[in-house]
């Protein structure tokens, strides 16, 4: 979902009570005000400006929630509870970031307890796959499912695991790190950014794209994608992507071997999990399956989960792309503090 076709919903129509998502980026922090049914009430969206310092930041999201309050028309007393999805790692039960990859310094921050106190309200504290997971299950391509996977491919693999209406968190909070599960066992492995080899973030991320584009035309290759970086452009995956779309050999080969240990990923998943719905979401989506590049991708996923799943889950597995873009993470985190809300 991008800004221009979201949708606020009109307050006098929403369902009481209101909770307030932040969703905690390396670059962006985004922000959502929804109702009881999980509709947008109001959205905020800022730079995080991470060199600033977490304090820095916390004390804007506190300004961004008082800010979606005015925006949607009501006292931040009205909002019932706050939800954040922050990088991690994280320690869950101690409400803190302990190192968070995508923003450097920031360890051992007690952001829910501090964007408690520059809100006034109680706040719930999560992962940021997992709110956006939540989010999925809740309102967006897994609504209705009593179960999910999502993985968000970007410049990593994040994932989140909701099981009737459980958020997957574990005993450390490091439950649902899919994207470090291992696909690749060999000691030539490609070395994933957490240090270790062979996790599916190492073959089905962003980086892993740039990386394998890389190296294939390192070794020859003509086409669209050997001109494109001959005339200066940066390997990215949209421009991999591009180039597939117009027949470049390179290009598609790429994207289709990151679909094909992505496959091998979920096919683990499942067989742990068994979860009705599999979604992809991320930056990395190519156009979904309104594109041809999107279809192809998604496609070459679901092959290799009928080539290695147990027959049954692979007919019965749903493996689609995610609906609610980059406002899942928002929306989640706030619909975790609905969770937790109806406990209290």
């Amino acid at each position: 979902m991008t800004a221009d076709d979201r949708r606020l919903l009109p307050l006098s129509a929403a369902t009481r009570p209101l909770f307030a998502g932040v969703d905690l980026g390396g670059t962006n922090i985004k922000g959502a005000i929804v109702d009881d049914a999980g509709r947008v009430v109001a959205f905020h969206t800022e730079p995080t400006l991470a060199a600033r310092g977490p304090e820095d930041a916390v004390a804007r999201m506190g300004r961004a929630v008082h800010a979606l309050a005015a925006q949607a028309g009501v006292a931040v007393t009205d909002i019932a509870r706050v939800g954040v999805g922050s990088p991690g790692p994280l320690d869950i039960p101690a409400g803190k970031i302990v190192r968070a990859g995508n923003l450097p310094g920031w360890e051992n921050f007690p952001l829910r307890d501090r964007l408690a106190l520059h809100t006034g309200r109680a706040v719930t504290f999560a992962n940021d796959a997992n709110a956006a997971a939540y989010g999925e299950y809740w309102v967006g391509g897994g609504r209705g499912a009593s179960s999910l996977v999502l993985l968000t491919l970007g410049t990593g693999v994040g994932g989140g695991i909701i099981i009737s209406d459980v958020n997957v968190e574990g005993a450390h909070s490091h439950g649902s790190e899919c994207g470090h599960i291992v696909v690749d066992p060999s000691p030539t492995a490609r070395m994933c950014p957490c240090g270790q080899r062979g996790h599916l973030e190492a073959y089905a991320s962003a980086t892993s794209v740039k990386a394998m584009a890389s190296e294939a035309l390192a070794v020859g290759g003509a086409g669209e994608l050997a001109a494109a970086v001959a005339s200066g452009e940066e390997i990215t995956p949209i421009l991999v992507a591009r180039a597939a779309g117009v027949g470049d050999d390179v290009a598609r080969g790429v994207l289709m071997e990151a679909a094909r240990w992505l496959g091998i990923g979920i096919v683990s998943l499942m067989h742990a999990i068994d979860p009705e719905i599999v979604l992809l979401g991320g930056a990395m989506t190519f156009g979904r399956e309104e594109n041809p590049v999107g279809r192809a991708f998604i496609e070459r996923v679901r092959e290799e989960v009928r080539r290695r799943a147990f027959p049954v889950l692979a007919a019965a597995t749903a493996i689609r792309y995610a609906g609610l873009g980059g406002d899942a993470g928002s929306i989640g985190a706030a619909g975790l503090a609905r969770l937790d809300h109806r406990r209290s």
